[in-house]
């Protein structure tokens, strides 16, 4: 017999509807406000304060505070979510391109690549190739919305709901985002970085920084550790603190004899002090290439070090964003599609209006089949006919798993199981299955996984189902595919453990490290790249990246490919023809 849990909602420790009318009956269209901004198909509808309530301190004054107030008693008051304060701005479609070359960022320093994006992003817009998001959230302390000026009144709480609840709830709780970002200094530190680039330009010419910034922007990939390093304690270091100073006084203290003669050590251990000195300096095997070179490069000029540390700052504060893209853009999307179904469940928004919010729903969420496609059409809207084949072309829409139907979808179905377990659950996820505080549940998945994490731990067969996912080889060796494992039960531990690879964002990038420094000899480092899943580098672009560190060195890079068992499979130079000299010794006497 299948085990039922009890449906329970424990959520709405306080009173949210109480607070929300007592908030609307203080304007004069009360309760039928938004719904008359939408008839008005205005977002900024006037909104009138009575008479009696215009010295009542706090109160919106306009649609769009209004709108933030309101969900945010619902998101706060019935699903005790945290969030940093929310700022909302309304942009241009010019705006929103421009935001795309500065990756939403509100400032930023000049360079020809984000030109080139803005003129890629413009010219695909306007030949109705790509549309322009409905908005761009930053994690940033207060946290900024851009939304478009176009939308609707409804498109526009929806936004609200998704970018300045869900997003911003997302930045302020994931552990990913607290370990690697500071939203409360960041809009300074890029602010910083935009006036000394500047400052840059003006003394040592505007060539001069392109080229520095061409480098980090091709090291940007190899600018962060992706695991944190244990952080020191306040004992910690107030004791290396203490231990530096009495350092530092010990040089100007006279020593005593005994000191003095214990230092000295038997003419032969100098023999082995030689020896070691064949030894290239270890790094340690330093995955933060960039911040290795900007450290210890030999010549590299003070204020280039300082904007490659700037532009490793920037890197560490967008590496959560991919790392989580699906659990981030799924929990926006659950709180969008859960607050607004409570802003119709206190009629404050329309049958209409929820048509609308359904269509955009189901359209961000749409996922296309793989061999999906649509006619591909010239500027009168005709079909464009293939010379070849005298058949209309047509466009491929698939463009593989939309974050945002996956996320959605998982999300979604740990509360089905907290709320209406079966057999399957019970067995699969004894500790979900059932369990009451589905909102607990939830806000730890989110709290605590990546995507890689989160998807092997949650993925569900009845998600797997609903997707129609299946687990595929492609090996190189064979001339064929193999399917080996699809949405049964025998299948489902490959399927979910293969797509969770594929998120898997230290698998994406090439492993590569700092091996060798070479400091006795021409001062030339070994980087070690450790070959996975039998992925050889792509030669001509690594060649590419390795001129740009040699620019930054100054001296030779050499790059080594190896195997799981440190077998070396190849060797790459810049300079191109560079063989690697004899280890240094010391002659004998």
């Amino acid at each position: 017999m299948t085990q039922q849990a009890k449906k329970t909602d424990n959520v709405g420790k306080s009173d949210y509807k109480a607070a929300v009318a007592e908030l609307l009956s203080h304007y004069e269209d009360g309760p039928k406000l938004f719904k008359k901004a939408q008839a008005a198909r205005n977002w900024d509808f006037p909104i009138k304060i009575k008479d009696a309530s215009k010295d009542v301190a706090g109160l919106p004054k306009n649609w769009l505070e209004l709108t933030e107030k309101v969900l945010s008693i619902v998101a706060t008051q019935k699903y005790d979510l945290s969030y940093y304060p929310n700022v909302i701005e309304v942009i241009t479609s010019e705006q929103m391109l421009d935001s795309y070359s500065s990756v939403g960022m509100p400032v930023s320093y000049e360079h020809w690549s984000f030109g080139k994006q803005r003129i890629r992003e413009d010219k695909s817009f306007k030949q109705g190739k790509s549309g322009l998001a409905y908005e761009i959230v930053i994690n940033t302390d207060p946290s900024i919305a851009y939304c478009m000026e176009n939308n609707s009144p409804l498109m526009q709480m929806l936004v609200i709901a998704h970018a300045s609840f869900g997003h911003n709830n997302f930045f302020k709780e994931n552990e990913h985002f607290k370990n690697f970002t500071n939203a409360s200094t960041i809009v300074d530190d890029l602010r910083e970085m935009r006036d000394f680039v500047y400052e840059c330009e003006e003394q040592y010419g505007y060539e001069e920084v392109e080229a520095l910034l061409d480098s980090c922007h091709a090291l940007e990939f190899f600018a962060v550790n992706p695991y944190n390093k244990p952080q020191r304690t306040e004992e910690q270091m107030e004791k290396a603190a203490k231990a530096a100073k009495d350092a530092k006084e010990s040089l100007f203290k006279t020593p005593k004899e005994s000191e003095l003669y214990s230092k000295i050590r038997p003419k032969n251990d100098f023999a082995d002090k030689a020896n070691d000195n064949k030894k290239p300096y270890s790094s340690s095997m330093e995955e933060n290439v960039m911040l290795y070179i900007a450290d210890n490069a030999p010549h590299l000029e003070p204020w280039k070090r300082k904007i490659m540390h700037m532009v490793a700052n920037k890197a560490r504060y967008f590496y959560p964003q991919p790392r989580t893209q699906v659990m981030n853009e799924g929990w926006a999307s659950f709180w969008h599609w859960t607050l607004l179904h409570d802003m119709r469940d206190l009629d404050l928004i329309d049958d209409g209006m929820m048509m609308e919010f359904l269509e955009s729903h189901a359209g961000v969420l749409f996922q296309p089949d793989f061999d999906a496609s649509i006619p591909v059409v010239d500027q009168n809207g005709r079909p464009v006919i293939d010379p070849q084949t005298g058949q209309p072309k047509r466009h491929s829409i698939y463009s593989g798993i939309n974050p945002y139907a996956l996320g959605f979808a998982i999300f979604q179905d740990i509360k089905r199981m907290c709320q209406e377990p079966t057999e399957e659950d019970f067995k699969l996820y004894p500790h979900i299955a059932g369990k009451e505080d589905w909102l607990g549940v939830m806000k730890n998945a989110m709290r605590n996984f990546d995507n890689e994490s989160f998807i092997l731990q949650y993925l569900s067969p009845k998600v797997m189902r609903d997707f129609k996912f299946f687990s595929m080889e492609d090996d190189s060796d064979k001339d064929y595919y193999e399917v080996r494992g699809i949405h049964d039960k025998q299948g489902y531990d490959r399927v979910r453990n293969d797509l969770s690879r594929q998120y898997n964002l230290e698998l994406m990038l090439p492993r590569i490290e700092v091996a060798e420094y070479h400091s006795r000899t021409d001062r030339h480092i070994v980087l070690q790249h450790t070959i996975r899943d039998n992925k050889p580098l792509a030669e001509k672009d690594t060649t590419e990246v390795m001129k740009h560190m040699y620019q930054l060195w100054g001296h030779p890079i050499v790059l080594r490919s190896v195997d799981e068992d440190g077998n070396v499979k190849k060797t790459l130079t810049c300079p191109p023809n560079y063989k690697e000299p004899a280890p240094f010794s010391t002659p004998k006497p």
